[in-house]
């Protein structure tokens, strides 16, 4: 069953169009990974998924669990468990990990033996006593944003380049709480990646990739993010005389 679709997106802020031609989908319970370079429309699009007012929608049909959301508020998307995690956190001082985390869990209702198992999952024990992301590193902030993000009991989490600027600690810790979020309700997820580290530590059934605004090609998780680590994203589809030979086809050739 088909939890998230997106159907022929196209997304402009102010006059300028971002996302020309986005159409996937996410099963329930599965994970699927979106590649693509910087600046190719991934973030933009997730925005627009989420219901950012910045973010509007030219054309095209987001369709959330069997309802269309497409014009949907972002308070009521939230309220029906879409959230997502972000690249950049911002700082808060005057408060806690531990304290935002014991708010954030009775809130949404999550037990604090869940809550435990977390910390223990991303090793945050040192970091609960301090104010939240100050002075935090790279792979630490997006524990920290991941935590937080589970805290929630999320139905559907869009993880905005979750491996960007991670140690390679923080990101086998990051794969496995991701696994552990699926196994506890996670319904759904679309990793958003520039580089693909995170794809060995989680099991992605299926791979996009968006290059320029618009999804140029898709597939098997593994055949996707080896051939994007061997041949870059330009190799993705290629181009004769107009023909478009996507990337099993491609990969034959080279055979």
């Amino acid at each position: 069953m088909h939890l998230l679709i997106c159907k022929d997106l196209k997304v402009s802020v102010g006059t300028k169009i971002v996302v020309k031609d986005a159409t996937f989908y996410v099963n329930e319970n599965e994970l699927v990974l979106l590649y693509g370079p910087n600046a190719s429309g991934k973030t933009s699009l997730a925005m627009a998924i989420l219901g950012h007012p910045k973010y509007k929608i030219v054309n095209g049909r987001i369709i959330f669990d069997g309802r269309d959301i497409t014009n949907m508020s972002m308070e009521k998307r939230v309220k029906l468990g879409l959230t997502a995690t972000f690249q950049f956190s911002p700082d808060l001082r005057g408060i806690t990990l531990e304290e935002l985390a014991f708010e954030i869990a009775s809130r949404y209702g999550m037990s604090q033996d869940q809550m435990f198992k977390l910390i223990e999952l991303l090793k945050l024990h040192e970091l609960l006593k301090r104010d939240v992301n100050v002075g935090f590193s790279g792979g630490e902030r997006k524990r920290v944003e991941l935590f937080l993000t589970a805290l929630q009991k999320p139905r559907f989490v869009i993880f905005d380049e979750p491996d960007s600027g991670v140690d390679p600690e923080s990101l086998a810790l990051i794969g496995r709480a991701i696994s552990e979020m699926v196994k506890n309700g996670l319904k759904g997820g679309l990793i958003i990646t520039h580089v693909g580290y995170l794809a060995k530590y989680i099991n992605a059934t299926r791979a996009y990739v968006m290059i320029d605004g618009t999804m140029i090609c898709h597939g098997d998780a593994d055949l996707i993010s080896n051939h994007i680590f061997r041949y870059g994203f330009k190799m993705c589809i290629k181009r004769f005389k107009g023909e478009i030979y996507e990337l099993e086809e491609w990969n034959k050739r080279k055979s």
